[in-house]
């Protein structure tokens, strides 16, 4: 009998947030194959970094982004409109077995490579007109463990933090986008990168 089928480890953990249906998945990948992914996304994939303008300051982001997609259709955040290239056969890879447990047929991923701890991403929520309404959004890490923090639109007392691992998967669903932010805020710690793939359907 294989006892890590039945490793707690790699039990999904729904997270106890109202107005909101978020699953997580911490042994998505093995850590084998979360090794081999993660030095192939590192090198492969066509990493850059867009300046993006807050509170009218203009600035590099914090982290290097990338898009690919099945399709051509741009996505467009914080005024930065990226333009998608063809899915390589590693992230299809990555992609499909994602689709097994989220029962949705995902064309896009956004890529962020976080290079250390002063690299982050704000607070935000996946709304943009692209995703529709109550997207299903779902996120992969590789690499370096980050913290990724929820906070409540209307209600300031309702908080959630969970340690995204490496080989781990977030899946985001229903009315979350409308009800929530989220951030992975930046840190002192000297650490390493981290990948992380959002799997997003834009018609």
């Amino acid at each position: 009998m294989n006892m890590e089928l039945f490793n707690s480890k790699n039990q999904p953990i729904r997270l106890n947030m109202p107005d909101a249906n978020v699953m997580y998945y911490p042994g998505f990948f093995d850590q084998t194959k979360s090794n081999v992914l993660f030095e192939i996304l590192l090198k492969t994939i066509a990493w850059q970094q867009d300046d993006i303008t807050i509170f009218g300051k203009t600035h590099p982001q914090p982290r290097l982004t990338a898009l690919y997609a099945d399709n051509g259709n741009t996505y467009s955040y914080s005024n930065i409109t990226m333009n998608p290239i063809l899915f390589t056969k590693d992230l299809l890879f990555i992609k499909e077995k994602v689709e097994t447990v989220c029962k949705a047929n995902f064309t896009t991923c956004l890529l962020n490579l976080y290079r250390n701890g002063q690299d982050s991403n704000g607070w935000h929520s996946d709304n943009e007109k692209e995703l529709g309404v109550d997207p299903i959004i779902a996120s992969v890490s590789f690499g370096e463990e980050r913290f990724f923090h929820f906070k409540h639109k209307a209600n300031n007392s309702l908080k959630q933090k969970i340690l995204l691992q490496h080989g781990s998967l977030l899946v985001m669903r229903e009315k979350t986008q409308k009800f929530w932010l989220h951030q992975i805020p930046k840190t002192k710690r000297i650490i390493k990168p981290r990948v992380n793939l959002t799997f997003r359907i834009i018609r």
